[in-house]
Order: structure tokens, then sequence, then C-alpha cells
């Protein structure tokens, strides 16, 4: 048995809506599973224990659409960072797992010890996997060189390639009985209540939107516009039960609304090369996209409401498959993390 290291990116929900699947499965397969979690606090509650919490390199997401650069880079701490990564003790484990999360990935680089990455970014940055049009190489450098990793295991909305599995489907998301109740459940973390309301109200008020905002401290009803702080059950409920999803281009939550048998229109973030690229792969699916709720791209929103499909995928459960590849193939002979410590 063996002593792990399972290191997840705290900023949104994705890496720790996968989490609740991997961790279980790490547990059972390890002597020692320890979790470090960076980036801001989480909305999910998490069932299992985090031994590291750290500052990381988070994102503060905007209220207009994007990334807020400013308070980005005022929340973050070199000095910290730099701090986390001397003092975080990957040498004394056997090996380190990391879905994009940096502090793990360079205190691995700094110490020549091989880290894993577990995560959707290692398969956007496979050469097999789509890309947008307009290709934006500083975007692209980043995804590749924020959490860097000695051997890629990826997940993405289909198989491009041999190490790239469909995505993780949480249980929790998978033991759903899923209805069509005629309400539009809507996720778009980087635009405020005020915008997402005034938008989805000039689109149609004979329209019924249940929107789950991180810019809300309570639940509030504007008309037809109904608006919820982020709460994991509200949402899946909401997700459960609707007849549509209009989300970022993020990856869990595209990926879930499919799985589920949703239409799905998603718009990606400004200025955020990983969502561009998931545009353009689920565009090659038949999704469509648009860029923002400016009114020349209302037209498109409308078509998706009255003319929209579902689009079938096959997302069968390969997280366990995954994990055992993964510690067959990179897991060291015991010992090696004691051998570490002693030089």
């Amino acid at each position: 048995m063996s002593r792990i290291l399972y290191a997840i990116q705290g900023t949104g929900n994705g890496h720790l809506s996968r989490a609740l699947d991997v961790v279980p499965l790490l547990q059972a397969r390890c002597e020692q599973l320890d979790v470090l979690v960076s980036g801001p606090p989480a909305d999910l509650p998490l069932p299992f224990p985090v031994k590291y919490s750290a500052q990381g390199m988070g994102f503060v997401f905007g209220k207009k659409g994007g990334i807020n650069f400013v308070k980005t880079f005022l929340q973050f701490n070199s000095a910290t960072f730099l701090h986390e990564i001397r003092h975080l003790p990957v040498e004394s484990y056997d090996l380190v797992i990391s879905d994009f999360e940096p502090v793990s990935s360079w205190a691995c680089k700094l110490r020549h010890v091989p880290c894993i990455a577990l995560s959707h970014q290692s398969a956007v940055v496979n050469a097999a996997s789509p890309r947008p049009a307009n290709e934006d190489a500083a975007g692209r450098a980043v995804l590749k060189h924020y959490a860097p990793s000695t051997a890629q295991y990826g997940f993405h909305f289909q198989h491009y390639a041999p190490e790239i599995a469909t995505p993780v489907i949480r249980r929790q998301v998978r033991e759903l009985r899923p209805a069509n109740e005629g309400h539009y459940t809507v996720y778009l973390p980087a635009y405020e209540e005020e915008i997402l309301v005034e938008r989805l109200r000039y689109l149609s008020r004979s329209v019924r939107w249940q929107v789950f905002s991180k810019h809300s401290q309570r639940p509030a009803e504007y008309g037809n516009v109904q608006v919820e702080p982020v709460s994991g059950a509200a949402f899946l409920d909401s997700l459960a039960r609707s007849n549509g999803v209009l989300c970022g281009a993020g990856f869990e939550t595209p990926a879930e609304a499919l799985f589920l048998g949703k239409k799905l229109l998603v718009m990606p973030m400004k200025q955020q090369y990983e969502q561009q690229c998931n545009a353009a792969a689920l565009e090659k699916m038949g999704v469509p996209v648009i860029k923002s709720f400016k009114d020349r791209h209302l037209d498109k929103v409308d078509d998706w409401l009255h003319q929209g499909q579902a689009i079938a995928v096959d997302y069968p459960d390969q997280t366990a498959a995954v994990i055992e590849r993964l510690l067959r193939e990179q897991l060291p002979a015991p010992g090696v993390a004691a051998q570490r410590l002693a030089r």
C-alpha cells in the first residue's frame, strides 16, 4: 500500500465535483490519501477531509462575462505562493496527483518529483483535441504551464485520444431521474445578477428561468426570472427538471447537462482559452455557442429556445478504470518516498 497526495484546483466547482468520485476510489487503493485544495473557499461541501488548504493561484470571476484580472492580481500573494511551494512535503509521498493544482505541481517540479496530471486541462492541451478558429498562443501557454506535470491523463467531451476519457459524471448526477418541467437552468458565474435578469427578461417573458449566481446572497424573483445563490443540491434538482441549460463553456456543467439529455447552449467566458477550446469541441458536436449577451447574439438564443434539440452522448462510468490505469502505470515501487527523504 502507498501514500498518495491528491491536489485539487478549487476555483469554480468543476474540479471539486470530479473529486467527489475520484477521492473514494483513491482512498480504496492506498494506505494513506491526503488531499490539498487551493484557491478560494469552495461552494460545494466536501465529504472528505482536506489536509492542506492553500492560496494557490486562483482566479476571481468578474461580473460582465470574464475574469476580473485586477481582483485576481490583488488577491494573489507571490510570497505566500512561494512559501506554499517550498513547504509542501511532496517528496514524502509515493505519488502526487494534480487536478490542475499549481502548488503541488510546482513543488514537484522544484524537487524533481514526478507529478501526474489527472484533469480536463490535460485533455484540452492534447494535440488531438479541438481548437478555436482564432488560436491564442498566450492562453495556450498559460494552460500548459500553470500546473506542470510529468504524465497526463485527461477527460474531455469525446474520446479524442487513447489518454483521454469521457467526462467523470459524479454519482449524484448518474442517480438523478431527469424530467422536463419547462424551466431553463442558468449558470454563468462571470455575470452579475442584474445583467442576467435584464437580458433573460428581454429574451422572453414567457420562459421560466432559474438562475444560480455566485454574486447573489439570497433568493429573489424578478417576474419570470428566479435567482438563487449557488447551492449544489438545489442546482442539481433544477438541472434534472429543466428543459434546457444555459451556461459557460466550462466542463462539468455542460457534460452533466449532455448526460442528462438536456438541450444545451454555452457562452464561453471572455479571455479564457480553456473555455474557448471547450466551446469549439461542443460546437463540433452540434451544441450552439454564443459569444455574449449582446443584442446581435440574441436571435441565436431565441432559436435555441424554440428549435433547439438535445445532443445524444455516451458517457459510461470510466472513472475507476482511469484510476486503475494511472496507478498501474505511475505508482512507483514501495519505498520510493523513503528513498527521497533519505537523500
